[in-house]
């Protein structure tokens, strides 16, 4: 079988191919989905991650921007594969968790408990109507129900039953300009991710206001979640507090870090 893996290439006392080796090593294993993961530590030579990356490899930075550059020319891979009318599984409500587990960058004795009450869901960007949204109002929208799986970076995955309003819907309802590239996320616990609009539109996107046929907990995002069953578990922020429809390029918290942004599952 043929390899991609070559005899290390130095660059004066600099070893490109070790350098590749360590940093793959030190990659959360959530950086890169498994298969793509394994192939890369498997297969790639100094001189393939040059080639891909176009970038010149020498030293410790200019391997890290490689990786990246790597990255983000597997998130437009992914952008072009994604098919938004193809939908992901679905279960039974008897198959959903309950409790669903907490997942988050802290640990569940700082969730966010966020008052209802005076809640308001800001919306700015490319839409027409830029009013903030009581949780009242959101309730009064179209609402569907899906039971789907969550899946995580760190390797485990849960089912879980969702309700709330279909993401599409509510982007109509604001007069969003579906021709923007991205949709932005910023939350009441400090994180913040984005989404292509591709997904945004995708029918199993969801606005999620009840799990299991109860009012979202504080613990799994109250008062407002998003729920993508095509995207992985990082990409589906809870807390929401505003959302921004834009050309402009927002990044996330875990994306700014190294990770892919498209996310897919």
């Amino acid at each position: 079988m043929f390899k991609l893996f070559k005899p290390s290439r130095r660059i004066g006392s600099f070893d490109a191919q070790a350098a590749i080796v360590t940093a793959l090593r030190e990659l959360p294993k959530d950086h890169i989905a498994p298969a793509r993961r394994a192939f890369l530590r498997g297969g790639l030579s100094a001189g393939g991650l040059a080639l891909l990356s176009g970038c010149s490899l020498v030293d410790e930075s200019s391997v890290e921007t490689a990786l990246m550059s790597v990255s983000r020319m597997n998130d437009r891979v992914q952008g072009w594969l994604f098919d938004p009318q193809r939908l992901a599984p679905t279960y039974s409500r008897a198959e959903a968790l309950d409790p669903f587990p907490f997942n988050a960058y802290y640990p569940e004795s700082e969730v966010r408990h966020v008052d209802g009450g005076d809640f308001r869901l800001e919306v700015t960007g490319q839409v027409a109507d830029k009013h903030a949204w009581s949780l009242e109002e959101l309730h009064t929208l179209p609402t569907t129900e899906q039971v789907t799986r969550h899946i995580c970076v760190e390797g485990w995955s849960a089912i879980g039953h969702w309700g709330g309003v279909p993401f599409a819907h509510f982007l109509k309802r604001v007069g969003a300009d579906t021709s923007a590239k991205y949709i932005g996320f910023t939350c009441d616990d400090d994180y913040f991710t984005s989404i292509d609009m591709a997904t945004a539109l995708h029918p199993q996107t969801l606005l999620v206001l009840t799990q299991n046929g109860r009012t979202l907990e504080p613990r799994n995002g109250y008062p407002l979640k998003l729920r993508m069953p095509t995207k992985l578990g990082y990409k589906n922020p809870k807390h929401i507090r505003a959302i921004t429809v834009t050309n402009t390029y927002p990044g996330g918290y875990w994306e700014n870090q190294g990770y892919n942004w498209f996310g897919g599952s």
